[in-house]
């Protein structure tokens, strides 16, 4: 059976509240346990400077991030949980990445457009205020998805740009370099809810709506009570469609509690009665994990074993392969400088090759050439890189691929298909 990679990475500057266990830490925890998974959860903390300068708050998250984590069910033994900053090889490979992204590329990205947008609205200068840490952000998240050859990164969908940009700047290394990163898809559950808050808008820091995840009871029910409802006095009819305390019941709540909350809405439940339900929900499944949270944020020196023995199995991969990618842009020993050279020569002679390039009609294409310059197949145009890259990855990989991506490519008089198979399977070994 085949191994999937999935990684999710959490950024340490907040506390963890009810919005991201429903929507994250509980989903990850449940696909950590899938057989066929291999599952990455690493606490961003160099994403968290772009985002924060109070040291003392980036290190609280941290501990309150990784505590809640692991008190919510996640098994360090079955899964790699580290910190980012304990792998050196990730600002290593950022670097690398860097060097063969275009600028064009990173200006599109959303995080700085919104930040240039408002600058503009403010009639400030484009760039004011706005860090090269903000500006390189994507390359920092695709080293993340990069170095462990992550095959699916669960994200929203304001997150998808993130990972094609990261497909992008692989696509871009592999063509340059040869093939060397696994290219990720973005991994979108549409069943996974999105909580509303205290005001009924998302559950989020930045609205400041949030109810932390492990609140005391007192505390919780002091935030729910101030879970925002309508004026509709007890006997009324209610609606639960756009009802806060209804959709965060729900998240708790099996389908049977759920539907029996919702004819009591229909009923004309009174809004104390119904919070009064809610704080309940919450607390039975909060409380067996709040004992374990707090037994956890005890002890940082056990949480902190617990990151630097995930960073040690994080770094048994990205060692060596940052060594193959060091390798590969030509950061060598230069006594293996001659051995090295003769290699390359040889395959250079010896081997067909990919050409991949852009016409003057904007579209995209890709040549197979024997060793002696022969051209042997010439695609069809292709809108974006990424697409003939993925054309030429899978002649690279499947023999059968050449029936498969038939209406792809352009006949060419005098080569046959057995021409073509020959240097594809040389090319495979």
């Amino acid at each position: 059976m085949s191994t999937t990679r999935f990684l999710t990475g959490i950024t340490t500057t907040g506390t963890p509240h009810l919005g991201n266990f429903v929507g994250s830490i509980r989903p990850s925890v449940a696909a950590s346990l899938r057989p066929s998974v291999q599952s990455f959860y690493f606490l961003a903390d160099y994403h968290a400077l772009i985002k924060c300068e109070d040291p003392a708050r980036i290190q609280r998250s941290t501990l309150e991030i990784a505590a809640s984590w692991l008190a919510a069910g996640l098994n360090p033994e079955k899964v790699i949980f580290y910190r980012q900053s304990d792998i050196p090889e990730i600002p290593e490979l950022t670097w690398l990445l860097t060097c063969v992204t275009g600028k064009g590329l990173l200006n599109r990205a959303h995080a700085y457009k919104a930040s240039v947008d408002k600058n503009h609205e403010a009639g400030r200068e484009s760039d004011d205020g706005v860090t090269a840490g903000l500006f390189m952000y994507p390359v920092l998240m695709a080293a993340d998805i990069l170095m462990f050859k992550a095959h699916k990164v669960p994200v929203g969908r304001d997150q998808v740009q993130h990972i094609e940009m990261a497909r992008d700047m692989g696509a871009s290394f592999n063509h340059l370099y040869g093939e060397h990163f696994v290219l990720p898809e973005a991994a979108i559950d549409e069943h996974v809810a999105t909580l509303p808050g205290l005001d009924g808008r998302k559950m989020s820091k930045s609205y400041d709506n949030t109810i932390p995840l492990f609140a005391s009871k007192a505390q919780l029910q002091k935030l729910i009570q101030g879970i925002v409802t309508d004026s509709r006095a007890p006997g009324e009819p209610k609606d639960t469609e756009g009802s806060a305390l209804f959709q965060i019941y729900q998240a708790f709540s099996t389908p049977d509690e759920t539907a029996a909350l919702r004819q009591q809405y229909a009923d004309g439940i009174a809004w104390g009665e119904a919070k009064a339900m809610l704080l309940e929900r919450v607390d039975s499944v909060v409380a067996p994990m709040r004992a374990q949270y707090e037994a956890l944020m005890a002890d940082p020196a056990r949480i902190e074993a617990t990151l630097l023995a995930g960073a040690e199995r994080a770094r048994a991969l990205a060692t060596p392969f940052l060594r193959e990618l060091r390798n590969a842009v030509g950061l060598r020993s230069l006594a293996q400088a001659s051995t090295a050279a003769k290699a390359a020569k040889v395959a250079k002679i010896a081997l067909p090759s990919f050409k991949q390039y852009r016409e003057q009609d904007g579209k995209f294409y890709f040549k197979l050439v024997d060793a002696d310059g022969r051209l042997l197949l010439q695609s069809l145009a292709f809108d974006a890189p990424k697409e003939a890259g993925a054309a030429i990855g899978q002649l690279q990989k499947d023999p059968a691929a050449l029936g498969q991506l038939a209406s792809r490519l352009d006949p060419l008089p005098g080569v046959t298909e057995q021409d073509v198979a020959a240097a594809l399977a040389l090319l495979r070994e």
